[in-house]
């Protein structure tokens, strides 16, 4: 190969190049050797030189947007994702021939002129001014190097890529004096590096190394005589002379680079000769980006963790900023997700419920007393094809997610913790009726819910009287119901406050926030639409003793430029006291022991967990813990109009009636069970439980099917459709509304 021009030796140019480069800084080259027929064009040589001297010099190449890479707790890669496909790439990393070919095509005498080329320039204009506009650029590689500066600016938005891209004199006038300004504080070689970096080479490649390794899987350092002929060829026209969609007019136009850079001295005519004969021979990479290429049902958690940047005012005070933070890219953030545990999770969910079944399953894992998501997925794959979705159904709407789920008895702990804490002792007895009223209760606002029938318990054989760890093993609603009148609505409802249950998984179209809480007589039988996510870290506070911690997913953000950025913290604080939170624990640990609706799950660790069944078996819920993982499991349809589980085959099982504890908590136990192999057993720290309150014979019922009835048309008036048999309102599930109204009954196994 032929010795090719150097740059830095060639910076000392002429003397007339350099009284060139003086009359432009007086504003002269404008107004009379550069633009020699503004006159034909109606300008002045006074306006343009005016133009020229009123632009200010501060110009300053921003930094390039790159791809950010989110890593799991163990530092491996989740995900590449960016908004363009960049990789920036030093002088030393892109082979010496493709520096040479860009040169060459575009602006060969690059090491020898200023920031402008007289002779390149003169010809342009005297061409532009026969014509209506401009026919003929005659920009260096600095001036083209600026007005990609103006593109990559503009970002995605298109109305000011264009202006960006606008030919006009007014433009190249700003291009010019710009260009200038670079010329004086960066190298030639600077220059060309930074130029091969922001080019855009078409098919999403941004760059000369995406551009490599979209076109020929290869790195830019590795390119070969015809394959960096091809890719400076594509910078004129980067869709025209597109090698996939056009390979004629590709090829055609990279043998004109090739003739012409052994026209220059790059190569010999020999080898110009020899490349021309060689195919283009392709081998294209597609882009592999973003959360769709996530392995091991980790693309949730990735959505998961951009809405995170674009929501959490950690990455900056306003929405705007936030968003260019992220276009701008280059971030390395690192994470929470512990890859044994994902695994675990992941092979459970998609081996109990497939991505083909009508219902889907969700499950979170959350590190107690940290707040550290550890794992985070569902049955169906992340995507937008046949049995995939985008939606993540382990969080709210505003960060990604669906609209939630109603939990059934999966919130009766939350009531428990709030009677103990004010004052009602777990040997509290109630009489717990199978069948009974909602009493008058007062919300947090003052506002009165009135008595109204539609309270019963899942069978007419459950019933009282009951203290409260027995009413827990056995899910008894009617007991709830009596504790939460007692405890207070309202002391109910700041406690599931206390543990990040302030608002409900549904955004409120109008206002485009989360829905509050709904505080209705029904809530301690799971009525509002919570997430996995949510009660996950409900049950770490349990574990954690009383210790509340706001989820968190992401540890570190480190930029491009190793700069450091704060991160979203887990804000801990106390939301019970210790003995209130072991007293919970012991009550849990009794569903999942005999007696309890739950005794068929077994992990052989120190375990303590609550099943839940909403109306008609429509969801079905498994939450539960050990002291080192809190998880949180359902099982529902998620496109209205809701069916019952019951009857269906899932996960090529069919299921008879669908319970908590026999859908979800399976689930439950074996991802609990593969993230906590080979882990040490530790004790749960608990109170010991009250002497349990034997439940008396059962005397039939009384009202019954017009109790039922009364209440099942409360129910639905104010909940969704009435339910006679069970005598409430069918809670509405992902799609529907948050449902639940006063005489909504839900709660269950």
């Amino acid at each position: 190969m032929a010795a090719k021009r150097s740059g830095s030796p060639l910076r000392n140019v002429g003397l007339g190049v350099r009284l060139l480069g003086a009359s432009v800084l007086a504003g002269t080259l404008v107004a009379g050797l550069c633009l020699p027929a503004v006159g034909a064009l109606g300008l002045s040589a006074k306006s343009a030189a005016s133009d020229f001297n009123n632009i200010p010099d501060d110009f300053t190449a921003p930094p390039l947007s790159e791809a950010s890479t989110i890593f799991d707790a163990n530092g491996g890669v989740i995900a590449k994702v960016y908004s363009r496909d960049r990789t920036v790439v030093p002088l030393s990393q892109i082979a010496p021939v493709m520096r040479s070919a860009l040169v060459d095509i575009e602006d060969n005498r690059f090491y020898q002129h200023g920031a402008i080329d007289l002779k390149g320039t003169l010809r342009a204009l005297t061409k532009n001014a026969g014509s209506s506009g401009v026919s003929q650029g005659g920009s260096t590689l600095t001036q083209q190097y600026v007005k990609n500066v103006f593109v990559e600016e503009a970002g995605n938005d298109q109305a000011k890529v264009l202006e960006a891209q606008r030919q006009t004199f007014g433009r190249k006038i700003q291009e010019l004096k710009y260009a200038i300004k670079l010329e004086e504080t960066l190298s030639k070689d600077q220059i060309l590096t930074d130029y091969l970096n922001i080019t855009f080479f078409g098919e999403q490649a941004y760059g000369i190394e995406a551009a490599s390794e979209r076109y020929f899987s290869v790195h830019a350092s590795q390119l070969s005589i015809p394959q960096a002929a091809l890719l400076a060829g594509m910078v004129q026209s980067p869709t025209g002379y597109d090698p996939i969609a056009f390979p004629i007019a590709a090829k055609t136009r990279r043998d004109q680079v090739l003739d012409d850079m052994a026209k220059y001295g790059t190569i010999t005519v020999d080898q110009a000769t020899a490349a021309k004969a060689t195919p283009l021979n392709l081998k294209v990479s597609r882009p592999q980006e973003g959360c769709i290429t996530a392995k091991n049902g980790e693309g949730f958690f990735c959505d998961y963790v951009q809405h995170i940047v674009l929501n959490d005012p950690a990455f900056g005070a306003t929405a705007q900023a936030r968003q260019a933070l992220w276009d701008q890219g280059g971030l390395a953030i690192h994470t929470t997700i512990d890859p044994k545990d994902q695994a675990a999770l992941q092979k459970s969910v998609t081996n109990h419920v497939y991505a083909s079944d009508k219902a889907a399953t969700a499950m979170t894992m959350v590190q107690p007393g940290t707040g550290k998501i550890l794992a985070m997925g569902q049955s169906r794959p992340y995507g937008p094809g046949d049995h995939q979705t985008e939606l993540n159904y382990n969080v709210d709407r505003s960060m990604g997610g669906g609209n939630g789920f109603p939990t059934g008895s999966n919130f009766k702990p939350v009531t428990a913790a709030a009677a103990l804490e004010n004052g009602i002792g777990m040997g509290q007895v109630y009489a717990s009726p199978y069948q009974d009223d909602y009493p008058e209760m007062k919300d947090c606002a003052g506002e009165t819910e009135a008595q109204v029938s539609g309270d019963q318990n899942d069978s007419v054989t459950l019933h009282g009287p009951f203290n409260m760890p027995t009413a827990m093993a056995k899910s008894v609603n009617t007991y709830f119901v009596a504790l939460e009148a007692q405890t207070g609505l309202c002391n109910v409802v700041r406690m599931a406050q206390k543990l990040g249950l302030s608002n409900t998984a549904v955004m409120d179209g109008k206002t485009g926030k989360l829905v509050p809480l709904k505080q209705v007589q029904s809530l301690t039988l799971g009525v509002n639409n919570l997430t996995p996510l949510q009660m996950a870290n409900v049950y770490a506070t349990f574990a954690a003793d009383g210790l509340y911690c706001s989820p968190t997913a992401i540890t570190s953000v480190m930029t491009s430029s190793n700069k450091s950025l704060p991160v979203p913290q887990a804000n801990c604080n106390q939301a019970m006291s210790q003995t209130t939170a072991q007293s919970v624990t012991s009550m849990l640990k009794g569903v999942v022991s005999d007696g309890g609706t739950a005794n068929n799950i077994s992990i052989g660790y120190d375990d303590a967990g609550k099943t839940g069944t909403t109306d008609s078996h429509l969801q079905v819920w498994f939450t539960g813990f050990t002291k080192q993982i809190s998880a949180s499991t359902v099982v529902s349809e998620t496109k209205a109009p809701l069916e019952s589980l019951s009857g269906q085959t899932i996960g090529g099982q069919y299921v008879g009636t669908a319970f908590g504890s026999t859908l979800a908590g399976p689930i439950w136990q074996d991802a609990m069970a593969g993230a906590l192999s080979g882990a040490s057993n530790i004790n749960l720290d608990t109170v010991p439980l009250p002497a349990p309150v034997a439940a008396t014979p059962a005397k039939g019922t009384t009202g019954g099917a017009t109790a039922g009835a009364t209440a099942g048309a409360a129910g639905g008036a104010n909940g969704g459709p009435g339910n006679p048999t069970t005598g409430g309102g069918i809670i509405a599930g992902l799609i529907g509304g948050p449902g639940g109204g006063k005489g909504g009954k839900t709660g269950g196994h």
